[in-house]
């Protein structure tokens, strides 16, 4: 017969298993990486989406999901109006961000590579947005 602390540690175990999804402690809230994804597609513009990537960073692979929705929110400012030369030298530069980390191993450099990439969609925002006479957000 099982004591009552070993069906204790068995309940944790088992709920610890169906648990579907890590929780994030951002913005003082526990939060799924979806969540905090969502909160990112939320915020007003690129300026604060990257602020709160930030905040809720996981310095891991999970950052990729941060970094692409920054990445989405910030390119709805510049990507539509780029020309053909703009648009390769961003891509140019995403792609010295997926190149700049490729023989380190651990997932702290898939984190350092999605923000890098993140970084280089937030300055292409900055730039459209002062050129247009508007304040980033």
């Amino acid at each position: 017969m099982l004591s009552k602390c070993c069906l204790a540690a068995a309940a944790i175990v088992l709920s610890v298993a169906a648990t579907p999804a890590r929780a994030i402690v951002c913005m003082d809230t526990s939060m799924t990486l979806d969540e905090v994804v969502d909160a990112i597609g939320a915020q007003k513009g690129c300026q604060s989406a990257m602020k709160l990537a930030q905040d809720c960073a996981l310095t891991a692979s999970g950052d990729v999901q941060l970094g692409a929705a920054v990445e989405k929110k910030c390119e709805a400012d510049f990507k539509p109006g780029l020309s053909a030369a703009q648009a390769q030298a961003y891509k140019s530069e995403m792609h010295a961000c997926d190149i700049k980390y490729r023989n380190k191993s651990g997932t702290m450099y898939i984190s350092f590579t999605a923000f890098c990439r993140a970084e280089v969609a937030q300055r292409y925002s900055e730039r459209a947005l002062k050129a247009a006479g508007t304040k980033p957000r």
